[in-house]
């Protein structure tokens, strides 16, 4: 009999601002866990990214866990960003909306997010770790299971 225990079953997660090619610093997320399809979800941790845009502080899940939710508040970024991104681009501003016009494209709606909030689920096996990435723009997203 081995007295080793198994390794526990962990989560990270990093995002990435797209939309100015930088981690997205600030973004406060939850951490949810069920044990099997039906079960009920249960807040298991909180934290916020940091200037790399990672989140270092993810507890490791209980035993038993079968599916994690991470809950990204992605509006409040956008929103706080808002104007230091549309001052990087005052100078093209003009340009811009020409193009947008031509391109008959949306522009930047006032809550500066049309995803307010993105949740990911995503299936977990004991003794694994999950790097869930998150590509991030205002108006779309992209996730991937990460190394």
């Amino acid at each position: 009999m081995s007295s080793e225990k198994a390794a526990p079953t962990s989560v990270s997660t990093h995002i990435l601002d797209t939309s100015v090619g930088r981690p997205a610093e600030g973004v406060a997320l939850t951490l949810s866990v069920r044990s099997g399809r039906d079960a009920a979800w249960t807040a298991h941790g909180a934290s916020e990214t940091d200037a790399d845009g990672r989140c270092k502080a993810l507890p490791a899940l209980p035993e038993g866990t079968t599916h994690v939710r991470l809950d990204f508040a992605v509006e409040d970024y956008f929103v706080s960003n808002e104007h230091r991104v549309s001052n990087k681009h005052c100078v093209h501003h003009q340009a811009n909306q020409q193009a947008e016009e031509q391109q008959d494209a949306p522009r930047v709606r006032d809550s500066g997010a049309f995803f307010p909030e993105v949740a990911i689920t995503f299936a977990v096996n004991p003794g694994e770790h999950y790097h869930v990435p998150l590509l991030l723009n205002p108006f779309g997203y992209s996730v991937y299971r990460g190394s």
